[in-house]
Formats: structure tokens, sequence, C-alpha cells
């Protein structure tokens, strides 16, 4: 159990360093705050010339910002009441096929005497039509020691090959979506969309081992997938932790790194200084697309043009929280159906209030509570001593199971 007295005596010995960083933050926010100002009054072709040198630039513009000449996109929209927002979602999704998938997972450990452990990989297709079923639906995946230790290029724990096993098995099932709808478009049908629970743009420090290069082959190949097969996918970030944005600020303003850590890019953009008004102000409003040039991403760069193939932009989803992240593969802008699939997102978000209805309902087909280990671990308990197998469960973990 949490002792509060214990947990109020520490908050009041750490006083200072949360009011230092406090008054850190707010310098370093009016800062950036000033060079954004700086850099949306800058033609976006002047501005790449100057960030394309740079190694990490984090960013750069797309045309967007010359055509808006803000870093920020205003949504037209407005609503008397959440009546009146739910109509608009209905008719964006009406006869609109969106899919999300989602993964959760049982990690081998030494309560149990052999190394075994499980995947669940949950995913939610509504077709927005009442004439079509939804389908939720889930694939559990029982991971035995011959699956969690075979085939290993080098040596890694269990835990770590369950979360390479877990994170393909989600890119895949995005994967069969995607090839399901290819030739959306000709059979006359509504552009569907699939979210992707996470970033695209995967990121490891160089250099990078072959379990890193697997996950972001994966990911490589995925976006791919979607641009053949013309079928749109975002990768969907609630709370983001990315300093794209920061990245792209300090080589506009010739810093040769960034040194100020006491920010993200959702912070800036939900945040207002003395005579700079606040980047993202209201609900829907996003930022102008933005394609990635984060050092160590060489993998996503198309040879022909020498640009990322993701994007991102800034959403605002809820009117008093940061706002989300959305990776988007570079040819959905290109193509001009970066409105739709906005639009398609914030509709998912009016119906889950802040959040996209879809991932919601994934994640919920996906988790493994703590009562679903429990039973698991019974079940697996009963099947080793029905086949005659030297299993256990530690009585560490059954006393556990008891008391929690």
């Amino acid at each position: 159990m949490l002792y509060r007295e214990l947990l109020t005596s520490e908050l009041h010995n750490q006083r200072a360093d949360f009011q230092r960083f406090a008054e850190t933050q707010a310098s370093d926010l009016i800062d950036y705050l000033h060079v954004l100002h700086e850099l949306q009054q800058t033609p976006s072709a002047e501005i790449n010339e100057k960030l394309s040198k740079r190694e990490n630039s984090g960013a750069l513009p797309s045309e967007e910002l010359d055509k808006y000449r803000t870093f920020s996109v205003s949504f037209a929209e407005s609503w008397a009441n959440h009546e009146e927002a739910r109509a608009w979602a209905r008719e964006i999704l009406e006869n609109r096929t969106t899919f999300a998938a989602d993964a959760s997972q049982i990690l081998p450990g030494r309560d149990i005497s052999l190394p075994v452990a499980a995947i669940q990989i949950g995913w939610f297709e509504n077709p927005h039509n009442d004439l079509q079923i939804y389908e939720k639906n889930a694939e559990f995946i029982i991971l035995s020691p011959e699956k969690l230790l075979e085939n290993q290029g080098a040596p890694m724990s269990p835990e770590t090959r369950v979360g390479e096993m877990r994170f393909h098995a989600e890119v895949e099932r995005v994967g069969k979506f995607l090839t399901e709808k290819k030739g959306w478009h000709k059979r006359g049908e509504r552009m569907p969309l699939a979210f992707f629970d996470g970033t695209l743009l995967i990121s490891f420090s160089l250099p990078q081992t072959a379990l890193q290069q697997s996950f972001l082959q994966a990911m490589v190949n995925l976006v791919r997938l979607s641009r053949e097969t013309r079928v749109p996918l975002v990768g969907y970030v609630d709370r983001s932790f990315a300093r794209d944005v920061l990245s792209m600020l300090d080589a506009f303003d010739d810093k040769t790194t960034s040194e100020k850590q006491t920010l993200y890019d959702a912070t800036i953009l939900h945040s207002a200084a003395p005579e700079i008004a606040q980047t993202l102000k209201f609900w829907g409003d996003r930022t102008c697309f933005c394609y990635s040039n984060r050092k160590g991403l060489n993998a996503f760069i198309e040879p022909k043009t020498g640009k990322s193939l993701v994007g991102f932009v800034y959403l605002q989803t809820t009117s008093d929280s940061a706002p989300a992240r959305l990776d988007i593969p570079a040819w959905i802008y290109e193509e001009h159906l970066l409105t739709e699939v906005l639009d398609t997102i914030r509709a998912e978000c009016v119906i889950g209030l802040g959040y996209p209805y879809a991932l919601e309902a994934a994640d919920a087909t996906a988790v493994i509570t703590a009562r679903d280990r429990e039973i698991f671990l019974k079940a697996l308990q009963e099947f080793a001593s029905h086949e005659k197998l030297n299993f256990s469960v530690s009585r560490k973990a059954t006393s556990k199971g008891r008391r929690r």
C-alpha cells in the first residue's frame, strides 16, 4: 500500500527541484515561441534550403506553410453542443470503414518454471453502415519455450522476444486490413482509414542492432504497403514526447543541437506567450504537414525525392490538453487526401470523446488483465499436469493472486 504521509513528505522535500524546473521551462518556452513566430513568417522553400543541410533538423515544413501563412491550420466547423458534433461525425463516418489494432502480452516471469508467454492481438473494424456488422475480434497466441528461444539472430531475453513478436503481429494485422481494402476507390467506396496505436517513425540510436532493424524495416514496409494499396494509415500518439518541431526550431535558429530538454513539441504548440498567440488553441486545429527529417531514420527516405516517406501533424483533439501527434505517410498529403483523413480522425475523436473510438475499442479487445493472467497460469498448470510436464507456479505468485 502507499502511505500518504510519506508521499506528502517526499513531495515537500523535492519542492525546490520542481520549482527550478518550472522556472526553466517557462523561460525556454518563451524562447521557442518567438522562434516559431519568426519561422512561420518565412517561405517554406527558404526554410527547407537551410534545414535540409542539417543532419538532424527534426522536420521540414511542407508548402502548407505558404498556403496558410502560419504553422497552424484552423478547423472550420463549430457546434453549439455535442449533439451537433456527433451529427457531423456521423456524416463523416457514414459508410466509411475505420480500423484499429492493438496488442497485449503475458510475459514469462520467474514465478513460472517454464519459459512460456502469450500475446493477444485485438482489432476493431467498423464499416459505419447499419446493414453491415462491425468486427471486434482477437487472436490469442501462446509462445511456447521453443517459440521463445528459436530463430534468434542474437541472444535475447524471453521478455524482449515477446515484445518483438507482439510488435510484428500487430503490424501484420494492420497490413492485412490495408491489403483487403485495396481498390476501394474503384469499388465506389468511401476512403477507409487504418489506425496504428503509436508512432510510425520508430527511432533508434546508431549503430542499430538486428532486432531494432527488424522493427524499423517492418514499419517501413507497412508505410510502403499503405502507399501501394492507396489505403490511408495513421500512427496515433495521444501523449507525444517527440521533439521534432523543437529540433526544427533549433536548426532554424542556428543552434548546433537542442540544449533545452524541458519541453516537447506538444508543450509549445499548446502554449502562449506575451504578444504571441497559442498555435493550437481550439478543438480541431492542427499544424501544417511537416516531413520528418530526424536523425537515424534514413530507412524512411525515398531515394527518388530525398524526402521522408512519413510526415506528421499535431491535432487538437481536446479543448484543454496538449495536442495528439499523428504520423502520416507522405503520399496522403501529396495526393490531397490529408483533409479527408484528418476529418475522419476528428470524427472518431468526437465519438470517442477526445480519443479515436476505433483505437479505444481495439484496446479494450486486446487488453489482458491481472485476473486474465491468473486464469492463464491456472490453465497452463492444469495442462502441464495432464500432459505430465514438469511445470509449476511458485507459491509466491499464488499468494499474490489471493491478496491482490
